[in-house]
């Protein structure tokens, strides 16, 4: 009698919390986060006249010389479909040690590539995000000295002044939060819709 008593108390605690932290909970912060950060919780999507052009928070790879390069970004084992049937490309971190000849050799083939791209530079350091992978392996942002990099070859490329592509730039910038917390950060995305004329 007093097993099953235990049971079924047992049975009720269990069937109380899965509603309470299964359902309850999750209608509830999905619902303050829909009135309160309804950008944010719809995963921060940057839309210009009913076009979306991908989450702010998340990495897209640009290889061309007319828009600003983000981290080297290294390719996940497969794609997926998308609810349009488009097969998308997800990437992640590498995993590479840094003591390893692979993560050695990647950022070589990434300096040799900024190098080709960047002549007017010459052995001008390069800024080490611009060479490396960040841990996620789609950050978003780069360093306001790897935007500085990049400014002569976009001005040379898009037909804007340095001056011009600065300015972008500083509107991209994002500060330490609370003035304090992180580094200033440069969104690569929105810099890229601007110069393209988007934002």
């Amino acid at each position: 009698m007093k097993q099953a008593k235990t049971w079924a108390s047992a049975g009720l605690f269990f069937l109380v919390t899965t509603v309470l932290c299964g359902a309850v909970y999750t209608v509830v912060v999905t619902g303050i986060a829909q009135a309160i950060f309804p950008y944010q919780a719809n995963a921060s999507i940057i839309e210009v006249d009913g076009t979306k052009y991908g989450s702010e928070l998340v990495a897209q790879q640009f290889t061309d010389d007319d828009h600003m390069w983000g981290r080297l970004m290294s390719p996940s084992t497969g794609t997926f479909t998308n609810d349009e049937g488009e097969d998308v490309l997800w990437y992640g971190p590498s995993n590479l040690s840094p003591a390893s000849d692979d993560f050695a050799q990647s950022v070589q083939a990434r300096v040799d590539e900024i190098r080709a791209a960047h002549p007017e530079k010459g052995d001008e350091p390069i800024p080490s995000d611009l060479v490396t992978n960040s841990g996620s392996g789609f950050d978003p942002h780069i360093s306001p000295a790897a935007a500085e990099y990049q400014v002569e070859r976009l001005a040379k490329n898009t037909g804007k002044t340095p001056s011009e592509i600065r300015a972008i730039i500083e509107q991209c910038t994002e500060q330490p939060q609370f003035g304090i917390l992180g580094d200033a950060r440069v969104n690569v995305l929105k810099v890229n819709l601007m110069l393209d004329g988007i934002l």
